[in-house]
């Protein structure tokens, strides 16, 4: 690739990214809303009962004044040496209680330790304009262990 080539390249990905960053807060006005969070929780199964800590990234679309379907990304950690960093990847679906809560069911999979899929049911409620408050339980089938159940809480930001 000679020099010039590689400059129209660095412009069409610096382009791209700016165009992502101007276009995130206008689709979250019109038709959802993304999400950032920091959580912990306590996971439970198969002899193992240990806190977790996590962070997780989202975005919610608007189905009406009643209901939402959203899509979000995760990786938690178990506060326990030997265990990596269990990201997930998964959806959800609700309804929107009053004009500050959501009321949700969740499903998806995680990878790296265990790759196994997990659903849940969550509430996830505002605290002001954009800062919110939540609480989650997932179940995890595993394959070859008995299942695990894990109970967060989290702080988060919408915008």
């Amino acid at each position: 690739m000679n020099e010039k080539e590689k400059i129209m390249k660095k412009f069409a990905v610096a382009a791209a990214l700016l165009s992502a960053v101007v276009a995130t807060p206008a689709l979250a006005a019109e038709g959802g809303e993304a999400h950032v969070e920091v959580r912990g929780g306590y996971v439970t199964g198969s002899g193992l009962d240990d806190a977790t800590i996590g962070a997780a990234a989202g975005y919610d679309f608007n189905l009406g004044d009643k209901a939402f379907v959203g899509a979000e990304v995760a990786g938690d950690k178990i506060l326990k040496d030997g265990f990596d960093v269990q990201f997930s990847a998964g959806g959800r679906i609700g309804a929107k209680v009053g004009t500050a809560g959501k009321l949700y069911a969740t499903g998806g999979y995680t990878f790296s330790d265990i790759d196994d899929p997990y659903v849940g049911a969550g509430y996830q409620h505002k605290l002001g304009q954009n800062l919110y408050a939540k609480a989650e339980y997932r179940h995890q089938f595993i394959g070859n262990f008995s299942d695990f159940d894990t109970f967060a809480v989290g702080l988060g930001f919408a915008f």
